[in-house]
């Protein structure tokens, strides 16, 4: 059922029609009423694209994730989503996957859907090799990282302070009656770096020895994550055995080490302290429960929306926001 067959059951023409599904001026009361009968009688759907072309807006917003299997992103984009439909647009969520051409890729599937602006979730977006697709492709519209920073005009930036999170969970620890904190890392990417980075601070203000390991892999599976975290379990406690606290990078490497520790007869907290970054759902359900550090994925996710929102009416915005992390408590340190 189209506009005009509207417009011929109602004896209207069809720009009268047009007036009354975009609820505009000029049209009588009883004529009015007349075709939104008829729009309901027949579950009349208006045509977005044809709508959209006429407006010169598309009301498309593009989201792109790495990895769709990592819950913590996928919360983000969640959050995303209902904030921008709460507002009238709709949202193209792509999962690029970890290889730049990928990203490069799907960078032009937004570009060719003509959206009005971008937000992309994870730090792994706001790498260099990123910026001249930006600039090639979605340099006219508004583009918001979120826990990723990049220099350009039209890109605005939403992190969390994870650097000095990490560096005031290994005093956390140390406050605790901890001196020999290992430093467990995951995939490479800008966050996980930060993260690193604040480690070395803590460890050097608090006069402790750096020990760290990466996990070997590169993909955000959160199964292979799980795996890596029980493997890097073992080469720390190879490598130091005397450790009593693995401050680890995400929450999934730190469940995968509490397995590796409870299948090994370690007893946590008592013999080593196990903290994650993230403050996921798995945290909560492992045993003994997950001591955390929270780099509120939901306040970065409303922030990043808004900003969007924001960008797309021309507001005046700062290009970078930064968000202060919280440690969890739970029992995996108390």
């Amino acid at each position: 059922m189209t506009i005009y067959d509207i417009a011929e059951k109602a004896g209207v023409s069809a720009s009268t029609v047009s007036r009354v599904v975009n609820n505009k001026p000029g049209v009588g009361e009883k004529t009015r009423k007349k075709i939104l009968a008829l729009l309901e009688e027949n579950n009349y759907t208006p045509d977005i694209a044809a709508r959209s072309l006429a407006i010169q807006s598309s009301r498309f917003i593009g989201i792109l994730i790495e990895d769709i299997r990592v819950h913590h992103h996928t919360d983000a984009v969640y959050l995303i989503e209902q904030e921008m439909l709460h507002h009238g647009y709709t949202c193209l969520t792509l999962s690029t996957g970890a290889d730049l051409g990928k990203k490069v890729e799907y960078i032009r599937v937004l570009e060719q859907r003509r959206v009005e602006g971008v937000i992309m979730v994870g730090s792994m977006f706001g790498e260099d090799s990123l910026k001249s697709a930006i600039t090639d492709h979605l340099k006219n519209i508004p583009v918001v990282l979120v826990n990723g920073d990049m220099d350009l005009p039209n890109v605005y930036c939403v992190i969390t302070d994870e650097e000095r999170g990490i560096e005031e969970c290994v005093s956390y620890l140390v406050r605790t009656g901890r001196k020999n904190i290992v430093f467990m890392n995951d995939v490479d990417t800008p966050s996980n770096s930060r993260k690193f980075s604040g480690y070395q601070i803590g460890v050097l203000r608090n006069g402790l020895e750096e020990r760290a390991l990466r996990a070997s892999g590169q993909d955000t599976n959160p199964q292979d994550s799980l795996i890596r975290g029980r493997q890097t379990a073992k080469e720390i406690l190879a490598r130091y055995p005397d450790t009593d606290a693995i401050l680890c990078g995400t929450d999934m490497l730190a469940v995968g080490c509490l397995h590796y520790l409870h299948d090994n007869g370690y007893k946590v907290p008592d013999d080593i302290a196990v903290m994650g970054v993230d403050n996921t759902i798995y945290g909560k359900i492992v045993t003994p429960t997950l001591s955390t550090l929270d780099n509120k994925i939901e306040a970065t996710s409303s922030s990043a929306a808004r900003i969007l929102l924001d960008a797309l009416e021309h507001k005046a915005l700062t290009h970078k926001i930064v968000l202060p992390t919280t440690i969890i408590e739970r029992a995996s340190t108390a």
